[in-house]
């Protein structure tokens, strides 16, 4: 009891808060912080280049879907208006205006104003509108407006504060604030009859549609002008306008009226239906202060808003359910009822339907799975499995975990994998009769049938089971056929029925069963064109989803042939359920869960990618042209601009000098670094999912290192030489100093050896004198020896004489004593004989010179040299050689001549000379 007063609780506690949500085009938000400007956005324009131009109060902001870029005026002053023609951004500000221009990757502006003096000193006018009529451009503020044709300007003045100028077919109308408005004629206003009701009324738009113009007014509502007067629009949303302060409206493409208002968002009223919706800060959009409205060449929307832009798809083929509350939880499965929609989330059952959403009571938890079954929806839940029957819900089955509900490809028989195994419906009369398979009690996620008596099954973890049955589906046998194929990695297989065939996806490989082998085969078909997928939902027999590297494609087959459609990931980043994608199919629409609501997409949707791109590269800040140049180890920053903001937006992908691999273009936005010098080629690809498409390419050359640039070679070249040259200088002073040092040295040396030459030849003069004074001494010796010898033999003979004499008288004896006396002392032959042997060892060397230069000499000529050289007279030399005085000189003659010795020469000088 208390169980179910709580969930009753619970179950009035959330459908008292859940308010109704609707389907919504796709809006983006785009912030201060995205675009670092101010708030407000005072109005917006899509240029010729396909970038969006806004006016942001100082600045002037420029986007082409990659890239945000803002300007200012000179003068720095706000901007309140732009109007864009051709290649001219025109632009008014406070006492300024003139056009901007782009070139080089940048904006320039140019005033029209300058140096003109239109506006006085007291005068505090800023141009709040520009636009073109008669041919002329018109620059209005809230006092005058200034005309002009391209040349010259003229200045009218108004005689009462207005709101705006709107020029309708060939009328321009003037919006007095307290005047009403008048019709302007030249310089000529005038009030159109009937419109009086619009005094001291602010007028915030005049639009024409269906040949009815339509005034808007700030808190009158709307007034439509009929031929005699005006009257109040006849819509119901007329009234609630009145409350919401009109800021700005415009009639757009597929019969819809935009209007932005102060305080509510945007209304966007379908002109046939009569049905509007609104987009505010309730739902999705970020400020509910709409001050302009611009449109793209999609005709989707761009809204100025107090705080920051909003870009709304309007003609999208995608729209979403936003539940900004959290209440709704996440969405694992969605249907459309008779009056709105039916949602299985992780909080429970949801009913939508006259305008509210409410829980459908005892379904609070995991809500798992819708199928539709002829008028019912077959729900699973975690607590079992419930019945919905218009408004009416009945639980038909108590198994829990209601995961996936399946129909036999052969007969009505629905299959429901659940947490405990498999139930079969067989009796579509009566659902709330099952049969549960035994034998596979496994929790199995998805089960399919194209054979009598099996089903396949995959298990929620691992593993795909084939299941043989009789015909009361009892289990006769169960395969796991992974395992049979030897397959390792089979977890999360999910099983996709195509034209009657199943195929099993396994690892991102597509697998079919060949019953011969009794094993999976891969299949040639789906592995060749539908590489990479991660998951795949189906659609009806000719569509089906994939999911491939995080992107969704609808598929559609034409026999062999598949077409990819892409949707963008910015509908569904970061809010898609892993393994548990379901599709809704209604009519020509199909619902696909989301984490925080869901989709609804067309069913023949064809996005027709757009192939036409603009490449703008960038380096430091300057751009960067095809075929140029940057500086080495500068990022290059190459911005892909495809000028399309919606549906149809490109998925693109790159190369870089041919390599292998296809990278994503994240944003728009190619980041290169690290590059080396050289040439480079950036080619751009369209892809499809099947294929990929070359739609751009942008080659550029990086420069070499500053440090090999041509002025640091030749920096190199000068450095080097000059190191070389004064490696050559220093050699050379090294080689200076050191033969300097070498000659120091060399005469050091020349004076030591002189020094020791002169001591030598000192040493060797004086061993020579020496020699010469031993020579000089040994024939002194000799001589004196000789003569001593002599005079000691004449001596004694003269002793012995005087002795003979003293004693003997007797004359005749005397004499023959005497003759005795001077025999005896005679020399004897062996005396004279040691006598020479001496006196030839003392002058040994002597004689070996003498006989070497003159070998003719006889011995006695050499005896007489030696003679001489002892400096003996001829007279003592005669007895020494026996022979007479006369034969000495005789023998001095003849030696003479064999000297060769001329008259004037000394023979004894020259033998002592030898």
């Amino acid at each position: 009891m208390k169980s179910t007063l709580l969930k009753l609780f619970f179950f009035f506690l959330f459908t008292s808060q859940i308010q109704a949500q609707e389907l919504l085009p796709f809006v983006e938000n785009y912030s201060k912080s995205d675009f670092q400007g101010d708030n407000q956005v005072w109005n917006v324009a899509q240029g010729k280049d396909n970038a969006m131009y806004f006016a942001n109060n100082h600045y002037l902001l420029r986007y082409d879907g990659v890239i945000w870029e803002k300007y200012t005026l000179p003068n720095k002053t706000i901007i309140r208006s732009i109007l864009i023609e051709d290649d001219k951004i025109y632009s008014g500000s406070y006492k300024e205006f003139g056009y901007w221009y782009r070139k080089d990757g940048k904006m320039h502006y140019v005033s029209i104003t300058k140096n003109l003096r239109l506006f006085a000193e007291k005068d505090n006018e800023e141009i709040w509108k520009i636009f073109r009529f008669n041919g002329s451009l018109y620059f209005q503020s809230f006092n005058d407006v200034f005309i002009y044709d391209g040349k010259t300007i003229q200045k009218i003045k108004f005689s009462s504060l207005i709101s705006y100028c709107f020029p309708v077919d060939k009328n321009l109308y003037v919006a007095s604030v307290k005047d009403g408005i008048f019709k302007m004629n030249g310089k000529k206003i005038a009030n159109p009859k009937g419109w009086g009701i619009l005094k001291n009324t602010v007028v915030h738009a005049i639009e024409k549609y269906k040949d009815e113009t339509y005034i808007f007014t700030q808190k009158k509502g709307v007034f439509v002008v009929q031929s005699n007067g005006l009257k109040p629009w006849d819509n119901p949303l007329n009234e609630t306008l009145k409350s919401t302060t009109i800021n700005v409206a415009r009639f757009i493409k597929g019969n819809k009226l935009v209007i932005g208002t102060g305080n509510k968002g945007v209304f966007i009223l379908d002109l046939k239906s009569n049905l509007f919706k609104n987009i505010d800060r309730n739902n999705v959009l970020m400020n509910n202060s709409i001050l302009s409205i611009g449109f793209d060449k999609e005709d989707d929307l761009w809204l100025g808003l107090d705080n920051g832009i909003a870009h709304i798809e309007v003609n999208s083929p995608i729209s979403i359910f936003y539940d900004n509350t959290g209440i709704l939880g996440s969405v694992y499965s969605v249907a459309n009822t008779k009056d709105g929609y039916l949602i299985a989330s992780n909080h429970g059952i949801f009913e939508f339907g006259t305008g509210k959403f409410k829980m459908m009571p005892n379904t609070q938890g995991q809500g798992w799975n819708i199928t539709k079954i002829g008028d019912k929806f077959i729900i699973g839940h975690n607590d079992g499995t419930f019945s919905y029957d218009n408004g009416s819900l009945t639980k038909i089955s108590t198994v829990s975990g209601g995961w996936n509900l399946s129909k036999s490809t052969i007969n009505n028989t629905y299959f429901q994998s659940t947490y405990s195994g498999i139930l079969v419906y067989d009796d579509l009369s009566d659902l709330s009769k099952y049969k549960t398979i035994k034998g596979l009690t496994k929790p199995i996620k998805y089960v399919a049938q194209n054979k009598k008596n099996e089903i396949w099954a995959a298990d929620n973890y691992r593993g795909l089971y084939h299941v043989l049955l009789d015909d009361n589906y009892n289990t006769k046998k169960v395969e796991n056929v992974t395992q049979q194929s030897k397959i390792k990695n089979d977890f999360g297989i999910k099983i996709f029925e195509f034209r009657k065939e199943i195929l099993f996806l396994i690892n991102n490989s597509w697998y079919t069963y060949n019953s011969i082998s009794n094993k999976l085969e891969k299949n040639e078909l789906f592995n060749a064109n539908f590489k990479n997928v991660s998951d795949v939902v189906a659609i009806d027999e000719d569509h089906f989803m994939v999911l491939q590297n995080g992107i969704l494609y609808h598929i559609y087959a034409s026999g062999n042939k598949f077409v990819w459609n892409i949707i963008q990931e910015k509908y569904y980043k970061g809010k898609l359920i892993n393994e548990n994608l379901r599709i809704f199919k209604n009519q020509n629409h199909y619902l696909l869960n989301l984490d925080d609501g869901f989709i609804s997409l067309q069913l023949k949707y064809i996005n027709k990618q757009h192939k036409t791109l603009r490449v703008e590269a960038f380096s430091e800040g300057t751009l960067v042209t095809d075929n140029s140049k940057i500086k080495f180890n500068k990022e290059l920053k190459v911005n892909v601009i495809s000028g399309i903001y919606g549906a149809s937006k490109p998925n693109l992908f790159y190369k870089l000098n041919k390599s292998k691999d296809f990278v994503p273009i994240s944003d728009g936005v190619i980041l290169l670094n690290n590059l080396s010098s050289g040439y480079h080629s950036v080619v751009i690809y369209k892809h499809d999912g099947a294929s990929y498409e070359k739609v751009a390419d942008f080659d550029f050359k990086v420069a070499q290192p500053w440090y090999f640039s041509l002025w640091m070679i030749l920096l190199y070249l000068i450095g080097i030489a000059g190191i070389l040259f004064f490696y050559y200088k220093w050699n050379k002073l090294r080689y200076t100093q050191k033969l300097k040092l070498q000659a120091e040295e060399l005469k050091h040396q020349r004076e030591i050896l002189e020094m020791e030459l002169k001591t030598e030849n000192e040493l060797n003069i004086q061993e020579y004198e020496k020699h010469i004074l031993e020579l000089e001494l040994q024939t002194k010796s000799s001589e004196v020896a000789g003569k001593s010898l002599s005079i000691a033999k004449q001596s004694e003979m003269i002793d012995n004489i005087q002795n003979i004499l003293n004693t003997e008288k007797d004359f005749s004896k005397l004499k023959s004593e005497i003759k005795k006396a001077i025999k005896i002392n005679e020399v004897n032959k062996h005396e004279w004989e040691i006598f020479e042997t001496n006196l030839n060892q003392i002058h040994n060397e002597f004689i070996i010179n003498l006989t070497k230069k003159f070998p003719n000499l006889t011995p006695k000529d050499i005896k007489l040299c030696v003679y001489l050289k002892m400096n003996l007279s001829s007279k003592e030399i005669a007895p020494m050689m026996n022979i007479s005085f006369r034969g000495v000189e005789l023998h001095r003659y003849r030696l003479r001549k064999k000297l060769d010795l001329t008259q004037d020469e000394n023979l004894s000088k020259f033998l002592l000379s030898l």
